[in-house]
This record gives structure tokens, sequence and C-alpha cells, in this order.
């Protein structure tokens, strides 16, 4: 073999290395090409799923806020209403008092030798009603006021040509309210116009 041939082997045999080698190099690359799609979708769909997760735990923290924030404003009106009505009973217990008092003034001053008993008396029921005006106690208006059934309870209806229909002609006993609730309606008696007669009305009316 002479040089010549041998360098041409040598060559040859190098040529196809190189070709062999390229041919692996491109495998390889054909087979990552078609590796790296699968691996994108995988972690697309991981990240899909994340998101959703995402999604749910904020609409469920969202919902908890909102039911939260609505139990607050419940729970501070209900606060609200103890501190202004909680002494409800006590005040209702109270409302006899005054009216045994308003009795006596009455009493006392259609009586001979008023003097002294009614002034007494008529100053200690300014003092209870001072006291009952503090806790937020007001009577309710009645002479001469519209019939308002919130208010007022019809005992009897009477007729008059002073006194306009559906209006109040005669209180028999007194009506409170705490702060915007009644306390107890007052009694009265309600104008039917200038009908002639009084007819008696249902308590409940």
């Amino acid at each position: 073999m002479t040089s010549g041939d041998y360098l041409g082997s040598v060559t040859g045999q190098t040529v196809a290395d190189e070709d062999l080698n390229a041919n692996i190099f491109d495998n390889l690359d054909g087979d990552s090409d078609k590796s790296a799609p699968a691996l994108s979708e995988a972690a697309a769909g991981e990240l899909a799923a994340k998101d959703e997760e995402l999604k749910s735990l904020n609409n469920k923290y969202l919902r908890l806020a909102a039911e939260f924030d609505n139990y607050k404003r419940l729970a501070q009106r209900d606060q609200r209403d103890q501190i202004r009505f909680g002494n409800e009973q006590l005040l209702k217990e109270l409302l006899p008092v005054v009216d045994n008092l308003e009795r006596a003034i009455k009493a006392a001053k259609d009586g001979p030798a008023a003097g002294g008993l009614v002034q007494g008396v008529d100053l200690t029921l300014k003092q209870l009603q001072g006291v009952l005006g503090k806790f937020g106690v007001q009577s309710i208006p009645t002479m001469g006021q519209p019939f308002d059934p919130s208010g007022h309870q019809a005992v009897a209806t009477v007729s008059s040509t002073d006194v306009p229909d559906q209006h109040v002609v005669e209180e028999f006993q007194r009506g409170y309210r705490l702060h915007d609730r009644i306390l107890r309606p007052a009694m009265v008696t309600v104008s039917s116009g200038s009908e002639s007669g009084s007819n008696e009305v249902d308590s409940q009316n």
C-alpha cells in the first residue's frame, strides 16, 4: 500500500466517522425537540391547576370576610339595642308610679285643702318624669291628635262637633315611648265626627 492509498483510507474513515457523529447528534437533537413539547404541556397543566386552586382559595377568603363583616355589623347593632333598651322592663314598672302620682294630684286638686300636698306630689312627679326623660322615656301626645294605632289604644268612640273625625277626644291613661319603641300605648277615646251616640271598640284596634 502506498502512502497515497493509506492517506485516502484514513481520510475516508475520518469522513465516515464525522458523518456518523453528525447523525448521532442530529438524532439527539431530534429526540430533545420531540420531548420538549411534552414537558412544556405538563408544566402548563400543573400551572393551570395551581391557578384554579388559588382562585378557589381566594373566593373562599372573600366569602368568609363578607360573612364576618355581616356578623360584626349584627353584633354591633345588638349591642346598641342592648344599651338603649336594656332597662326597658324597669322603666315599664315605674310607669304605674307615675300614674298614681298623677291621680293623687288630680284628687287633691278636686278636694278641699289641696295646698302643700298637691305641691309636694307635683314636685315629686316632675322629678320622676325628669329621670325617665334622661333614659329616653317620653309621653305620647294624645289630645286633639289624629288617632295613631301604633301609639294609641282606642277604648271608645264618641260623636263630637269640636274634634274632627278619627281624632283623640279624651285620654284615659297616658302612653309612653322609649326612644323609637312603644313602652305602652295611650288609652284614648276617639271622635266619630258629628254622628250621635258612642260605640265601644275593641281595645286592640
